[in-house]
């Protein structure tokens, strides 16, 4: 097991010698690689110690017999390590890993890197709750990756809220959980639907809802750390799409069918998860509609529905539905699961009492075609991923063994 540990500059980098001792004592090759503003609080000698392992410092080397070597080394680093983690994860690296900006080490590793992704943060509070935090840790969260904490208490600079990194021993245990993964899904080829269908009203105007597709890309990512060839059918969303999947980028719900009928033949698990837009405009005009002072009248026609044609195609494969419900969540999902002849159906509330929509995180109950139900409490989107994926696998063989 190989990991890779970048150290961000703050107070908290401290303790990721403590994390890199724990990681190096339990059998991981621990490859450090610090920031300059790293280097101000620990000094490289000391990971160097810990690890038995050179430490990575700059981007280029001094020495100019290096040069070449140095030019390609984020790739060697990127190729040869299976997670990357870094702690402390500071406000400044996690604003640059969400843009993608690439100026020294860490920052370029990041973006050669298609392993899994820990991210420890630490920082100020004021800090840890701006909106810029905030929105680039929705866009890193999006991407699949883990977030561990932060914890909260007294700060070094005497403020007390959310900003302290989480405790080594417990970023360890994630790390060996998350390494010790089975990659369960090889040999598995996921289809996964995500996002909105946009209908159009006229050339300018659409009907739609307010899915960000957040779900559907967790799935995909989750499916893919886990060893399966992965199909990604999305609606427009604004989010970057798993490394390692086949994107099919879509618009209307008669597109998504057309999408999803043409991929269905390598397809041995499939996921629902997009929000289908339920009617469309029978005739929509060639021309915008103008606003006048009278009242216009739209005559909707029913959108084709995938998941009960999948349901009558599906032969062998499993096929997992969602049903997004305002009330009565456990009998819409029983009624779902039947009419559409799903394996799984995965419930959640939106509206007032839920959050599922454009949140990061989700609670959900899972109905099962044994007729069980699974309450999955709140966790972040990509935790409800590999929690379906656990149940849908443990399902198959309930399925096979009745049969």
């Amino acid at each position: 097991m190989r990991v890779a540990l970048g150290v961000g500059g703050g107070i908290a980098a401290y303790k990721a010698a403590e994390l890199a001792r724990l990681l190096a004592e339990r059998g991981a090759a621990v490859e450090v690689i610090m920031t300059a503003a790293a280097q101000q609080f620990v000094r490289p000698l000391t990971f160097a110690a810990l690890t038995g392992r050179r430490v990575i410092t700059a981007l280029f080397p001094n020495e100019e017999a290096d040069a070449l070597t140095a030019a390609i080394e984020h790739i060697r680093v990127a190729q040869e390590n299976d997670l990357l983690l870094v702690a402390p994860a500071t406000a400044d690296l996690m604003a640059k890993f969400a843009r993608g900006i690439a100026d020294d080490f860490l920052t370029t590793l990041y973006l050669a890197f298609r392993g899994p992704v820990l991210l420890a943060p630490a920082m100020n509070v004021n800090m840890w709750h701006h909106p810029a935090t905030q929105e680039n840790l929705g866009v890193l969260r999006a991407r699949g990756h883990r977030i561990i904490g932060p914890g909260e208490g007294t700060l070094a600079c005497g403020m007390a809220g959310p900003g302290r990194m989480a405790e080594p021993e417990e970023i360890a245990e994630i790390v060996f959980a998350a390494l010790s993964r089975r990659r369960d899904l090889e040999g598995e080829t996921v289809l996964v639907t995500a996002g909105p269908t946009r209908e159009a009203l006229d050339p300018v105007r659409y009907l739609s809802n307010r899915s960000s597709g957040k779900m559907g890309y967790a799935l995909a990512q989750a499916a893919l750390e886990r060893g399966a060839e992965v199909i990604l059918i999305s609606g427009p969303v604004h989010l970057a799409p798993p490394a390692g999947a086949k994107v099919v980028r879509v618009e209307t719900a008669v597109e998504m069918r057309r999408a999803v009928l043409e991929h269905l033949e390598p397809a041995t698990i499939i996921v629902k998860a997009a929000a289908v837009a339920d009617y469309h405009v029978a005739r929509v005009p060639s021309h915008k509609l103008k606003k006048t002072a009278a009242r216009i009248s739209l005559e909707l026609e029913p959108t084709p529905d995938i998941l009960a044609e999948l349901g009558q195609k599906k032969g062998d494969r499993l096929l997992i539905g969602f049903a997004a419900e305002t009330e009565n969540l456990r009998e819409e999902a029983r009624r779902k699961l039947a009419s559409k002849n799903c394996d799984m159906i995965v419930a959640n509330l939106v509206g007032p009492e839920g959050a599922a929509f454009e949140s990061d995180d989700n609670e959900v109950v899972l109905a099962l075609a044994t007729g069980e139900f699974i309450e999955v409490p709140r966790a972040s989107k990509r935790e409800i991923a590999d929690r379906i994926f656990d149940e849908a696998l443990k399902l198959r063989l309930a399925l096979h063994a009745s049969r």
